[in-house]
């Protein structure tokens, strides 16, 4: 729907918020989209300016405006970087809610977000049933057959596929295995994690377990809503918070887990998700304050890194270790030394530093599906430095971050590389 501007504002950003944005352009050099394209309204403080003239009804919610907010990656890296602490994300989430309402997408935008996106992802039963196209392809060797596209989403999903989906149901509860027992955590499963990395939520059973927790799987939670709320669809967003509050027995928890950093950044912020909900909002701020990063709680776990030390002596190998920043633990979560702490301690001095590594990969939750030209463009950004340090293991803490760097590195051939979710690779190193 491409309608004239009108005078009439729309109430659908926060005043506060929108006028911290003072445009002294110091969010500039962290913002992906920017530097890539050098255009003003491809940057935080141009689409702070263009939420605003929506919002106030100088601006149409057309196709040149959307452009430039759909661009965006919802990194959030112009967070850290914004002397007046500009609450970004918020802002571009209330105007891509409203923008769903209001702006009439292509059809093929509009399946990718309302069907594949709202509908598909965030299940793991739904997204278990369309991967089967996707398993008969690789196992007919029918890529090189598929159009273009296809063959993108098709390079995204884990390699090879078929263990990922075929891995056991995770126990209701697992008792600690070290002595002593330190508390009780509840383990976040997701709906990508649950569906295609349920391997990495045993070997973090395994991690907590070995660290002295009881760690208990709720089993009626469901999808914490990042994929809903960062793409514009709050009510739904809002209503996830609230099943997951119900399930989570909270005030039992010592904490409440999570091993995505996407889904973290969310939980921890249910409390201003349900903010204008009276009869929730208790609730969720007392839910976000449980809510705890896997290497966040690790790293505090007395004695834990000391023991990672230990295991790491004998870490097989030859190959450097880096870290992945994942933009949502980073700069959503401001956790950056915790993973470090943990990978410094088995790794040693075989650990290395990558370039840029706080740049978006272009993964950023569903980005890579409805704008995979500048995905592309970032995550090739991301594998010319990995291949500058030779033979690297890429510890990431994001399924994302691990389909898009690991999609990159098979097509640029670097296969004395690989990508590993920072739990998988501290798992391996625990005994049988």
């Amino acid at each position: 729907m491409n309608a004239p501007p009108s005078s009439t504002p729309t109430a659908f950003l926060d005043p506060q918020r929108a006028a911290a944005c003072v445009h002294c352009g110091l969010c500039l050099s962290a913002c992906p989209t920017y530097l890539e394209t050098g255009n003003e309204n491809d940057s935080p403080r141009g689409r702070i300016h263009l939420m605003r003239a929506l919002a106030a009804g100088r601006l149409a919610p057309n196709g040149a405006a959307v452009r430039h907010l759909d661009l965006c990656l919802g990194c959030r890296a112009c967070e850290p970087a914004c002397p007046s602490g500009v609450a970004y994300g918020h802002l571009l989430e209330a105007t891509r809610d409203h923008l769903d309402r209001v702006h009439r997408r292509h059809p093929v935008q509009t399946f990718l977000r309302r069907v594949l996106i709202g509908r598909i992802l965030p299940h793991p039963r739904r997204l278990a049933i369309a991967l089967l196209p996707a398993r008969f392809a690789r196992a007919a060797h029918l890529e090189p057959l598929l159009p273009a596209s296809a063959r993108a989403w098709l390079d995204l999903l884990p390699f090879p596929l078929e263990p990922a989906l075929a891995a056991p149901p995770l126990p209701e509860v697992s008792p600690a295995s070290a002595s002593p027992r330190l508390g009780r955590v509840a383990l976040l499963t997701g709906c990508v994690m649950h569906a295609l990395f349920r391997n990495t939520h045993h070997q973090t059973v395994r991690l907590l377990n070995a660290a002295g927790y009881d760690v208990l799987i709720p089993p009626n939670q469901t999808c914490c809503g990042a994929l809903h709320a960062h793409g514009g669809q709050l009510d739904t967003a809002r209503a996830a918070a609230r099943h997951n509050l119900e399930a989570f027995p909270v005030a039992e928890l010592d904490a409440i887990v999570v091993n995505a950093a996407g889904c973290g950044s969310t939980l921890k912020d249910y409390g201003s998700l349900l903010a204008g909900d009276p009869d929730n909002a208790g609730a969720a701020h007392a839910f976000a304050q449980r809510v705890r990063d896997l290497t966040e709680w690790l790293a505090a776990t007395p004695g834990f890194p000391e023991q990672l030390a230990r295991l790491g002596q004998h870490l097989p190998g030859t190959d450097r270790i880096a870290c992945h920043d994942a933009c949502h633990l980073a700069h959503a979560q401001g956790i950056t030394e915790a993973p470090r702490r943990l990978i410094r301690a088995a790794a040693g001095n075989r650990y290395v530093e990558l370039p840029e590594t706080d740049l978006c990969c272009g993964s950023a939750g569903s980005y890579s599906l409805t704008e995979p030209a500048m995905s592309r463009r970032l995550r090739d950004r991301k594998v010319r430095h990995l291949a500058s340090l030779g033979s690297v293991t890429v510890v990431t803490t994001n399924p994302g971050c691990h389909m898009q760097l690991q999609a990159g590195l098979r097509e640029a051939r670097l296969r004395t590389s690989r990508v590993v979710h920072i739990a998988d690779w501290l798992g391996d190193l625990l005994p049988p």
